[in-house]
């Protein structure tokens, strides 16, 4: 059973790895769009993209490798919040509350339809792009030790 989830992690960390490259590209190419309050169609077009990767991304983290993780620490499956608070005591992520925001965020990205709402996310997604980034590195760096 332990060889098939290894096998399992493998492909997730695949997986993640292009998920996080498209997002980089992504996040670099927004990242002078944070202070703007108004944005063009091309704009726009860039920062939907951002946060349906955004969105992906985290996840590809909490709900695949954070719960694979979880199995392969002999850990009992919880819910989400269970799952980022152990993700911080194994040091993928470096505060709980972030992610738990992320979280939070990538909801809001699925299920906002109001403009005036919209543009907060898009600040938001910028802003917390980097703790996601870094919880990608750790992550890739915690896996190691399986495979």
């Amino acid at each position: 059973m332990t060889e098939q989830k290894i096998t399992f992690l493998k492909d997730q960390m695949t997986l993640l790895e292009k998920a996080n490259n498209i997002f980089e590209y992504s996040y670099s190419s927004c990242l002078k769009l944070y202070d703007k309050a108004d944005y063009n169609y091309e704009e726009l077009d860039k920062l939907e993209a951002l946060t349906s990767r955004f969105a992906r991304l985290s996840d590809i983290l909490i709900q695949k490798i954070f719960r694979l993780i979880e199995s392969l620490e002999l850990e009992e499956q919880g819910t989400v919040r269970d799952r980022i608070h152990k993700a911080e005591k194994w040091g993928l992520v470096d505060k709980a509350e972030d992610f738990i925001l992320i979280r939070e965020l990538r909801n809001s990205i699925a299920h906002e339809y109001l403009p005036e709402a919209v543009s907060e996310i898009y600040k938001n997604v910028i802003g917390f792009s980097p703790v996601l980034l870094k919880t990608v590195k750790n992550t890739r760096n915690y896996c190691r030790k399986f495979l």
